[in-house]
């Protein structure tokens, strides 16, 4: 880690989203110990705003602090990725329905172009921009239907979710399925297909399913329990 380039805002800020970044991203892997000290002195900050950033992280179930231990980024654990799953499932079905109603010609557009866009990395190999480029395209549907604050809450919600799909060194992930259900989202919003576009949704977010499955006996990064 290093204190160059760092992003706009506090020293808060700049430390909880570098520690986020990596820790989601499996840079810092799951069992590490971290201390203030130590990130203080790697990001060139006081130890105050790194204690306010691990109270965050700790809020958001990626870090833990035992007594006489210390703070431990934590296991990503299933049982909150599928609630996380749960409540984007049933969420989203509710957001494809107002799309078919509230999606203008501009937005159906910014869709359009974010699959083209898709297609093209797929085609590249360029799974991190996919990666990227998959959170824009549910976004711009639920900026659409002006509910960006729910988008907000189901991120929150999605923490450990969106941190198994960022495992990209233990689960492969199919990026031809992942592109292919967002064309037929987008099709399905565009014919007015309401049910179609349920069972999608079903399918896509299902994946995570799959994907547990998948996990290449790295036991020692996910907690089952």
């Amino acid at each position: 880690m290093s204190g160059e380039n760092r992003a706009r805002g506090s020293s808060r800020d700049y430390v909880y989203n570098v520690l986020k970044d990596q820790i989601m991203n499996g840079e810092i892997v799951p069992g590490t110990k971290i201390s203030y000290k130590e990130i203080a002195d790697e990001l060139k900050v006081s130890r105050t705003p790194v204690r306010e950033a691990f109270l965050q992280l700790n809020q958001e179930e990626l870090l833990g602090t035992f007594p006489q231990i210390g703070s431990i980024v934590k296991k990503i654990d299933l049982d909150l990725v599928e609630e996380g799953r749960f409540v984007r499932e049933n969420i989203e079905k509710a957001i494809i329905r107002e799309a078919m109603i509230s999606l203008d010609k501009e937005m159906m557009l910014q869709l359009e172009t974010n699959l083209t866009l898709q297609d093209f990395l797929l085609e590249k190999g360029s799974y991190q921009r996919l990666l990227e480029l998959d959170d824009e395209f549910h976004c711009l549907v639920y900026k659409g239907c002006g509910k960006v604050r729910t988008w907000n809450m189901v991120k929150q919600m999605n923490i450990q979710f969106d941190r198994l799909k960022l495992s990209r060194k233990l689960i492969n992930h199919d990026w031809h399925i992942i592109v292919s259900q967002h064309h037929q989202i987008f099709d399905a919003i565009s014919n007015g297909d309401a049910i179609l576009a349920e069972q999608i949704i079903n399918d896509h977010l299902g994946l995570v399913n799959v994907e547990k499955k998948d996990l290449n006996g790295e036991s020692s990064y996910f907690l089952t329990v």
